[in-house]
């Protein structure tokens, strides 16, 4: 099934670079042009300069893209970036603490992964890519010729075996260290016993991978590789152009945290609580959260989301215009009645599909489309942000009445049911935290060497 191979990454020269959290990244999707600037003023050898591909306001252009070509040669020119001399797999480790206090430590690996069209089962999608996003990440690599940053993936490993041989084979050491700006860890070793390597190939040969996040980052490799065909001929199950680098995680790592995404709806007319209630009243068992500040509210609903788990549907909904709060339970058999054949069980397990099959689309009447195009819908992982802004929309007025929807996080499980049966989520129905650093390894493509 899945080939992986070692390589040589490209990475930051140590005795050059005094502080690594000064040139690392967050991946370029999460960072805003306010980020973009705070990032650039760090250092001038931040990775800004070559994975973000417009400046702060404008479009990305073909003076960009080869600006970044440029800087990326001129960096290893002055060996602010050298490549290892040894073909290796990295252990990738971060440690972090979430919100509730509770400190965790995810283990993973880098490797290139040979490239297969996700028809092939080999590797697994559960989200759309958009051409646009592409078109630009498919411009920069070939511009470059380098791949910036990993995408994040998952594999099956019960016994954990591959993580046990890479653990086994470790150097005391890591290569770095790096705090980034929400006070995880991220530690980087370097593994290259050609023994350990073969067995961990091995291993991944029974496997199929699931892209937790990247999937427009896998989408271009699968066009750079069409692309080399089209100027070369038929590109080899060898070629780097054949590849593409990943951080792999065991689905079973205890470290793995999925974080829910929550969602405020702003429903286009002026609609009470009464009214909410009424329209819910048929399909889930309303229990209101009394008492307190309105941050109180949010914390009891979420704190009472979480003992419910994972066993049944359960929302919170806040009404701001009217401080009020509720529990939203799914009654039973509801979505098969409501939605029937029309969605496959598999997502009708799903809480982001409840959300917004049953809740936005069905009792609010708000269909995907007109979300979509009027911007009635948006996303916040951090629950305290998306009250503020459901505050600031009640005092803003406008016409428009603001529902917060509080969300449990989407299970490892149903992500890889989901990506089993070929099945697409809806967007932002997972959050795999933390984020890989982008900067600690690049994949530089030197178009005649052999990937083995």
């Amino acid at each position: 099934m899945a080939k992986i191979a070692p390589f040589r990454g490209l990475r930051y020269n140590l005795k050059k670079i005094n502080r690594m959290e000064d040139v690392v990244t967050p991946p370029y999707d999460v960072i805003d042009e306010k980020a973009q600037a705070a990032l650039m003023s760090k250092n001038p050898y931040n990775m800004i300069q070559l994975d973000l591909t417009k400046q702060a306001g404008d479009q990305p252009s073909t003076e960009r893209y080869e600006s970044a070509k440029k800087i990326f040669g001129l960096w290893q020119d002055e060996e602010i970036l050298i490549r290892d001399q040894d073909l290796s797999i990295y252990l990738y480790q971060t440690e972090y603490t979430l919100a509730n206090g509770r400190v965790f430590t995810r283990k993973g690996l880098v490797t290139l992964v040979q490239l297969a069209e996700f028809e092939e089962g080999i590797v697994k999608p559960h989200e759309k890519t958009f051409r646009g996003v592409t078109d630009d990440r498919l411009r920069l690599i070939d511009t470059c010729q380098a791949q910036f940053s990993q995408i994040f993936s998952l594999y099956p490993d019960n016994e954990g075996k591959i993580m046990s041989l890479l653990e086994g084979a470790c150097p005391d050491e890591p290569l770095c260290r790096v705090e980034d700006q929400d006070g995880c860890i991220h530690s980087l070793w370097a593994v290259k016993n050609s023994d350990v390597i073969k067995r961990v190939q091995e291993a991944f040969n029974e496997k199929s991978l699931y892209i937790a996040d990247g999937h427009h980052r896998y989408t271009t490799a699968l066009q750079l590789r069409e692309l080399m065909e089209k100027r070369q001929g038929k590109v080899a199950a060898s070629s780097p152009y054949n590849h593409i680098m990943m951080y792999l995680c065991p689905m079973e790592d205890p470290g793995l945290s999925v974080l829910p995404t929550h969602r405020l709806v702003h429903f286009p007319e002026s609609i009470g609580i009464d009214a909410l209630q009424e329209k819910m009243g048929d399909y889930f068992e309303l229990t209101e959260i009394g008492g307190g500040s309105r941050e109180t509210l949010i914390e009891q609903a979420l704190e009472r989301m979480e003992e419910r788990g994972t066993e049944e549907t359960v929302f919170g909904m806040y009404e701001p215009s009217s401080d009020r709060c509720f529990l939203l339970t799914l009654k039973p058999n509801i979505m098969s009645k409501t939605l029937g054949p029309d969605i496959p069980d598999a997502l009708q397990e799903l809480d982001v599909v409840v959300l917004s099959d049953l809740i936005i689309d069905r009792l609010l009447g708000l269909g995907h489309d007109k979300c979509d195009n009027e911007g009635l819908v948006s996303y916040y992982s951090d629950p305290d942000e998306a009250l503020d802004a459901a505050v600031k929309d009640v005092a803003g007025d406008g016409g428009k009445s603001p529902i917060l929807f509080l969300m449990n996080h989407t299970p490892v499980a149903q992500v890889k049911r989901i990506a089993d049966e070929n099945l697409i989520m809806p967007h932002k129905s997972t959050y795999f935290y933390p984020k890989i650093l982008t900067g600690l390894l690049i994949n530089k493509i030197v178009a005649d060497e052999v990937v083995e």
